[in-house]
């Protein structure tokens, strides 16, 4: 069964956009897989807490995500 997952700073997504990553990311999956692998398909949002992610040149932290949210 096809397990797809998420990786997302915690505090930048609610509850009901979280849910809809869910079902949309699924969703897509089974527009290219086909809807019975859609139906098996399982999506995972983690969140990650602030600071514990990066990248070379930064550590990422919930504050900036939700900047880059709002397109700042």
């Amino acid at each position: 069964m096809p397990l797809i997952d998420i990786h997302v700073l915690e505090g930048v997504f609610s509850d009901e956009e979280k849910a809809q990553m869910i079902s949309e990311t699924a969703r897509a999956f089974g527009k290219v897989a086909g809807k019975s692998m859609q139906d098996a398909t399982s999506v995972r949002v983690h969140e990650v807490r602030s600071g514990s992610w990066g990248g070379a040149d930064s550590v990422w932290t919930t504050e900036r995500a939700l900047d880059l949210k709002r397109g700042e």
